[in-house]
């Protein structure tokens, strides 16, 4: 006969335990099983600090452990706590095999929890599996603290550093990827962008691991760019084109704007409307942005020879030696610094000053980009979104960890989806 304690002796037998009497209480709304556990007969206890046998000094009261539901229903293990009187340690509560500290959730039960936390809000978890939102977060750091503490740092060549705002104002986080071909995971996060946080991603990686660093994509913001040159010099610093491109669109939409103003003063109206006719790749436009972009074509506005200026240096993505490409970068800024067009100058100016840095991206043949840094920047933004916003930076930073940094799962005899 299959019994309840058979299929828990199946999938999660404990040494020196053994399941006792098994119970179904139909009193609440929803039937509730509960499992007794017993010590096996002369078994010794575990010291929980020090983890050896030790003589057993007194049992303490019944304790409730929420284990796994069963066919919709709450399981719940009972277990009389003893407390040893360990040679080493004094008077100790025994380490018990299937709970961690304190925590009234056994740690498949913590497992099961953190699986689903990945695809679902907190607080859905919470209401669908009977437990607390609290109990879902104690179940999610548990499983992350585990995983930061075995994951494996070898082998690190390539890491993606960018900065997400947090909260509303001007309140960011700096995050470090590792961006090797086939792994793409969330290596660090702290507060603010500053060299002071960087300074604390490379005190936290290691002199050693950061002299075995290749490739580092950055954005060009300066506290990143000087941190990377004094903390990881032999590696190449790419700026890559989704950063480049991006600026240039704000410079762009900066000069559409002024210019709308202006002729809207006159009376004209002919640019409005039109700001995604500018930004957008051309192959993305739909067809009435496509005919209005080629009457506006016609025009002599300094908004279309802004965006001729970005369309052409589009070109510069398409080399492959570093050499040609940098005499084009030089040819673009001249042509552009004789425009009388100040935000297109001020890009300019900015793509010399970065100019070894921009050509890096040639000399790591293509391979390495900022654009998977924006992709997983992305997912943060829907894992935000998603729970409407975290209360503390402590839950935002345990759920990126749990989301992102592929950390391994707390070994147990069976998986959870």
């Amino acid at each position: 006969m299959l019994t309840v304690k058979s299929l828990l002796n199946c999938v999660e037998k404990h040494k020196g335990f053994v399941y006792g009497e098994v119970q179904l209480l139909k009193s609440s709304d929803t039937p509730k099983i509960e499992v007794a556990i017993h010590p096996r007969k002369n078994s010794m206890a575990i010291c929980s600090q020090c983890e050896r046998p030790a003589p057993g000094y007194d049992v303490l009261a019944q304790r409730r452990f929420q284990y796994v539901p069963l066919w919709g229903m709450a399981v719940v293990l009972l277990y009389a706590m003893r407390r040893v009187a360990c040679p080493v340690c004094g008077i100790k509560v025994e380490k018990v095999p299937w709970a961690h500290g304190k925590s009234p959730l056994t740690r498949s039960f913590s497992l099961f929890l953190s699986v689903w936390a990945r695809r679902l809000p907190w607080d859905d978890v919470a209401v669908i599996f009977g437990t607390t939102w609290n109990r879902v977060y104690a179940a999610v750091q548990w499983v992350v603290d585990y995983g930061l503490a075995h994951r494996d740092l070898s082998g690190i060549n390539a890491i993606g550093i960018d900065e997400i705002t947090h909260k509303k104002g001007h309140h960011y986080l700096t995050v470090v990827y590792q961006i090797d071909q086939g792994v793409r995971r969330l290596l660090w996060v702290g507060k603010d962008r500053t060299e002071e946080t960087l300074g604390c991603f490379f005190d936290w990686f290691g002199k050693d691991r950061s002299d075995l660093l290749r490739f580092v994509c950055t954005d060009m913001w300066g506290p990143y760019l000087k941190v990377v040159g004094g903390r990881a010099k032999q590696a190449v610093n790419i700026l890559d084109r989704f950063h480049i491109m991006s600026n240039m669109n704000k410079k762009l939409d900066e000069v559409r704007r002024w210019e709308t103003k202006v002729l809207k003063e006159q009376g004209i109206e002919i640019l409005k409307g039109s700001r995604w006719c500018f930004l957008k790749r051309p192959s993305n436009l739909t067809a009435s942005q496509c005919e209005k972009l080629k009457d506006l074509l016609t025009m002599n506005l300094r908004s279309i020879k802004a965006y001729l200026m970005k369309e052409d240096f589009q070109r510069f993505w398409n080399y492959t030696y570093p050499a040609n490409a940098a005499k084009f970068l030089d040819q673009w800024c001249k042509r552009t610094m004789v425009s009388r067009i100040e935000p297109m100058k001020e890009m300019a100016r900015s793509l010399r000053s970065h100019q070894a840095l921009l050509l890096n991206w040639f000399k790591a043949k293509k391979l390495y980009s900022s654009g998977v840094v924006e992709g997983l920047n992305n997912k943060i933004k829907t894992i935000t979104k998603k729970s409407y916003g975290f209360r503390t930076y402590n839950v935002l930073e345990v759920q990126l960890y749990h989301t992102l940094g592929e950390l391994p799962l707390p070994k147990m005899t069976h998986k959870f989806c």
